[in-house]
């Protein structure tokens, strides 16, 4: 996975010590909108929501509309189900012979 699509999963873990505080919203119970992703990235809100959208299809995000912006925060059990696929796939390969 990309290096900044790691990083923003990784922000997303401790959303309120890696981005601003939001007005209205808990950035822990409804995540963090594309806005302060991009700053914290140095992208456009619309590259930023193209990586958010992206880490949403695969499930490793959830994305909640409150007004008129998404949230977006982590998908615990979507990431530790991914966590142990790539763990199993790289057991596997580890008994293969060379």
């Amino acid at each position: 996975m990309h290096g900044t699509r790691l990083d923003v999963l990784e922000w997303l873990k401790d959303p309120a010590a890696h981005f601003p505080r939001q007005r209205r919203v808990d950035p822990v119970e409804h995540g963090v909108h594309a806005g302060p992703v991009a700053a914290k990235l140095g992208v456009s809100r619309r590259a930023a929501r193209t990586r958010l959208d992206l880490l949403t299809r695969l499930g490793l995000l959830r994305a909640t509309r409150i007004r008129r912006r998404t949230y977006y925060r982590r998908d615990e059990v979507r990431i530790a189900e991914a966590a142990r696929m790539f763990e199993k796939g790289r057991q596997a390969r580890a008994h293969l012979p060379e």
